[in-house]
């Protein structure tokens, strides 16, 4: 078991608290020392510039396939130079009819060296492992799809 703990902090700007016109700006703060600037996504009324908790679920479905991955593989003793994925996630109203993010699509494209260069039936073999093997996959309702390059 572990634990991961993360400080989100907010405060009160000079502006108007009308819904349209309070600040979203926040901060991320994790133990590693690292801060993000975070806020709503654009649609909410945030700030572009800042990254919004729907691109960070994408993403941490996204990172965590990714590390998991690349875990197989290395312990396969296949070889990758290269891993890319243009992740997106749809933000839309699910069977009870909230707002949920309900599918995200993961578009993997792994470059290989080495002696061992999966084929394609090998390919999605690891994915489908990585996949399942994912602890945040793991942990949420939203249907993940793996369509590797």
């Amino acid at each position: 078991m572990s634990e991961h703990a993360v400080t989100i902090e907010w405060k009160h700007g000079l502006q108007n608290c009308s819904y349209e016109t309070y600040c979203r700006d926040h901060e991320w703060r994790f133990d590693s020392g690292t801060t993000v600037p975070a806020s709503a996504a654009k649609d909410y009324f945030g700030s572009e510039s800042c990254v919004d908790p729907e691109e960070a679920f994408v993403a941490s479905l996204s990172s965590c396939h990714m590390l998991t991955f690349l875990a197989i593989c290395a312990k396969r003793n296949i070889v990758i130079d290269s891993y890319v994925d243009h992740a997106v996630g749809v933000l839309e109203k699910d069977a009870e009819g909230r707002l949920a993010i309900t599918r995200v699509t993961l578009r993997p494209q792994a470059r290989f060296s080495g002696e061992k260069i999966p084929a394609e039936d090998e390919l999605r073999k690891l994915h489908d492992r990585a996949h399942h093997a994912c602890f945040i996959a793991n942990s949420v309702k939203t249907e993940v799809r793996i369509e590797p390059a």
